[in-house]
């Protein structure tokens, strides 16, 4: 299966939220390699790899988040494979 890589960009209340580990579990039950992490601009930001099916998936599933969420906009462009594999929450950039 080949590797498709795209970055995603989560704005609104998705701070403080569980956003981090909710995508993070969403990714892993879609097999999905990559990473999540806080903005100090307040966006979360995610690189998810594998199937485009199941990265459609999970940005479906990051469009409600957790319970607390409220996601305003999620904006989702083609990326280069980093050749992260397993899905991590990153520190805050």
């Amino acid at each position: 299966m080949a590797r498709t890589a795209f970055h995603v960009t989560v704005t609104g209340q998705v701070q403080g939220v569980g956003f981090r580990a909710f995508v993070r579990r969403c990714a892993v039950e879609l097999g999905l390699d990559g990473w999540v992490r806080n903005r100090r601009d307040g966006t979360v930001e995610i690189v998810a790899i594998g199937d485009p099916e199941a990265v459609d998936r999970l940005v479906q599933q990051s469009t409600d988040g957790p319970t607390h969420a409220k996601v305003e906009e999620i904006t989702v462009r083609g990326t280069d494979d980093d050749g992260t594999t397993g899905f991590h929450e990153r520190a805050t950039l």
